[in-house]
């Protein structure tokens, strides 16, 4: 089960109180105060980890308490400090603080794309202070001590953005997990139907001895997905940190749809999402040419696209033909962008 989105609630641990001790041995009848200071709640971080790829723990734990500072004790012992909890999750994910009352105000928010830096969630409370420091020349019995502090309480909400290279989109049943299966190793499901992929599937394209990228097979998309229908904002925020786009279209449709017009509609739905995803460099595949008997259509789709600004390749994903030359220019595209950061 992949999971990308849940909402956790942190609670730090309480501060031991403070303890009200005297010291009663034999050869010190009147001793003063002794009482040790209460042990710090502990505090709850969060880190990313690349050996973790989804948030399913999560889902399943979604509560999530530090340890509480032991009390202090006499003979000016310290309680012990509280157990910190550090919560690891995929590189990629992002943490946003909500009100506790309404979900839909983020008070602040992180963005985990290093690994293993821990995040501050919620601070323990500090421990309360022993009788033993408020003795004074004229108050020297003090019979009070500090209470703990109270830990804090949070709410959280996750978001895991897949990091990649290249996103792979298009409509449903355009072929993206047939291609993915050819050009990496990963083994997406594939069938003839709409949204066969339910989640996305990262996969690595090697292009030569040294030299590969990361590729997203991101679920079919539809239209009104840029309003989260058909689960839109779930899909398209994994494609916002991809650096090249492979926009998948289906020359033959199997519901008889136009495929220029499912070309334009998919882009309008990301330059709804997000306008920054349509600048982004994006190389056109118009898959299931093995389908065609003649290439006049495939020829009049392209001049089409072409007009638009993009680059255009006919292939097929099932037999191979002309993938080879999509993905080699989608490499040479990345070269591109990190020569010229």
């Amino acid at each position: 089960m992949f999971v990308d989105k849940v909402k956790i609630y942190v609670k730090s641990g309480h501060g031991g109180a403070g303890c009200v001790s005297f010291r009663r041995e034999k050869s010190v009848p009147k001793g003063g105060p002794d009482g040790g200071d209460g042990g710090c709640g502990g505090s709850v971080y969060i880190q990313a980890d690349s050996r973790i790829k989804t948030l399913i723990d999560l889902y399943h734990h979604p509560h999530i308490f530090a340890g509480n500072g032991e009390h202090g004790e006499g003979s000016k012992r310290t309680g012990k400090n509280g157990k910190d909890i550090i919560i690891s999750v995929p590189v990629g994910t992002v943490v946003k603080e909500i009100d506790p009352v309404d979900d839909s105000i983020v008070k602040q928010q992180w963005d985990l794309i290093k690994e293993k830096e821990p995040i501050l969630l919620a601070r323990g409370g500090r421990g309360g202070k022993g009788n033993a420091w408020f003795a004074t020349a004229t108050h020297q019995t003090p019979r009070f001590a500090q209470p703990g502090e109270p830990g804090e309480e949070k709410k959280f909400i996750l978001e895991l953005k897949l990091i990649a290279d290249v996103g792979l989109v298009g409509c449903p049943n355009a072929g993206k997990s047939t291609l993915l299966s050819r050009i990496s190793a990963a083994k997406p499901k594939i069938a003839d139907y709409p949204f066969t992929t339910k989640e996305p599937i990262l996969g690595q394209v090697k292009i030569e001895f040294g030299k590969s990228f990361v590729i997203a097979d991101i679920p079919g998309l539809i239209e009104g997905a840029h309003a989260g229908r058909g689960l839109g904002h779930e899909f398209l925020r994994h494609i916002e940190r991809t650096k090249v786009l492979i926009h998948l279209v289906d020359v033959e449709p199997p519901d008889g749809s136009d495929p220029f017009e499912n070309f334009m509609a998919i882009n309008q739905e990301l330059s709804l999402y997000n306008p920054i995803l349509i600048s982004r460099p994006q190389v056109v595949g118009l898959n299931k040419i093995d389908l065609l008997h003649s290439m006049s259509k495939i020829a009049n789709l392209k001049r089409k696209i072409r007009q638009q600004g993009y680059e255009v390749f006919a292939i097929s994903a099932l037999t191979g033909n002309g993938v080879n030359k999509l993905i080699y220019r989608v490499a040479e595209l990345l070269d591109n962008l990190s020569s010229n950061k």
